[in-house]
């Protein structure tokens, strides 16, 4: 794709309708419980919620994969989940949505990470965890590197979105990253703890304030401009990654990319919920990037889009209409 910096906010919203965007990463179910107490259960001190509604909806890397496809672009997972029920509800999700699963790999020795959240009225009792963090096995490691490579020379650009569960590790973090730089296909990353420091030469890093401090055992003052800068320099120095995205909670966000910095403050908002902020995030950047957009224009959407999220009570993917209405307002 030749690259285009000079796009109106309308030429840009509808350039997105033309990527596809490949999200390589764990993907999982988020259960959702609903229900109501009356009483303390007879065999032991806790509460027994009468269940009022059930709800699926996808999490994980699903969320970044729902975020895209509200942009206009085509959105398709490369992962691997298990053979299981909870397998084959999480395909049920995704087809529903019309989203592409051709990158997804099925495994008998592995389970689908289903997080379940049991409710009663506006308070959380419980949430139940069925997973597991242990790598994926080295045969599912090639399929996942093998699929990635058939996909990757369709698409615009590859979002890795590491949660932490064993889809992603060193080698294939490598492997998939070279063939996408000689495909010229840039690369985005949403890191977790364990292969922080893996990604290198991708195009560009986007962990949050906390990931930044854990990722390279250092502590800084945030609010010290320098001090904060140099260390950013330092991730992108040591990992020879192209840029970094970082996201400041209620200080915005600060891009490092392409030879342009910038610090862009918050919007004045009424949060609701900061859930999911991160995946839109990620999702914004990435379709920016892979339109070859100019550094503020990358960190000023994401930074808009994360706010407009977290207006909304809930995990909810970006509303299209209203990030034009204010991206427009905002440059014109």
């Amino acid at each position: 794709m030749n690259p285009v910096l000079d796009m109106t906010v309308d030429e840009l919203f509808t350039a997105f309708d033309s990527l596809r965007v490949l999200i390589i990463g764990d993907v999982m179910l988020d259960s959702y419980v609903w229900g109501k107490v009356e009483r303390i259960s007879p065999e032991a001190p806790v509460p027994v919620v009468n269940v009022i509604n059930r709800e699926l909806r996808l999490g994980g890397a699903g969320n970044v994969l729902l975020n895209v496809q509200a942009l206009g672009a085509e959105a398709i997972i490369c992962s691997v989940i298990g053979t299981d029920g909870p397998g084959d509800m999480l395909i049920g999700q995704l087809c529903d949505r019309g989203l592409n699963c051709d990158g997804l790999i099925r495994s008998e020795s592995r389970i689908t990470t289903i997080k379940e959240r049991i409710i009663a009225g506006s308070q959380q009792v419980v949430r139940v965890d069925t997973e597991t963090d242990k790598a994926i096995t080295g045969a599912e490691r090639s399929q996942l590197i093998a699929k990635a490579k058939e996909l990757i020379p369709t698409c615009h650009v590859i979002i890795f979105e590491d949660y932490d569960k064993g889809v992603l590790g060193k080698e294939a973090i490598a492997e998939i990253t070279a063939f996408a730089n000689e495909h010229h296909v840039p690369t985005v990353v949403d890191p977790k703890k364990r292969n922080f420091l893996d990604y290198h030469y991708t195009t560009l890093f986007k962990p949050n304030l906390k990931e930044l401090r854990e990722g390279l055992k250092v502590d800084f003052d945030v609010d010290n401009a320098d001090e904060f800068q140099a260390v950013v320099a330092r991730l992108k120095t040591q990992m020879n990654v192209k840029g970094a995205l970082i996201t400041l909670s209620e200080r915005g966000v600060f891009i490092d990319f392409n030879g342009e910095k910038h610090h862009l403050p918050a919007h004045l908002r009424q949060i609701a919920d900061v859930s999911g902020a991160g995946d839109t995030v990620i999702s914004i950047a990435a379709c920016c990037v892979a339109l070859r957009q100019p550094p503020h224009i990358i960190a000023g959407l994401s930074n808009l889009g994360g706010g407009l999220v977290c207006e909304s009570l809930g995990v909810v993917p970006i509303d299209k209409a209203l990030l034009k209405e204010e991206a427009a307002q905002l440059w014109a």
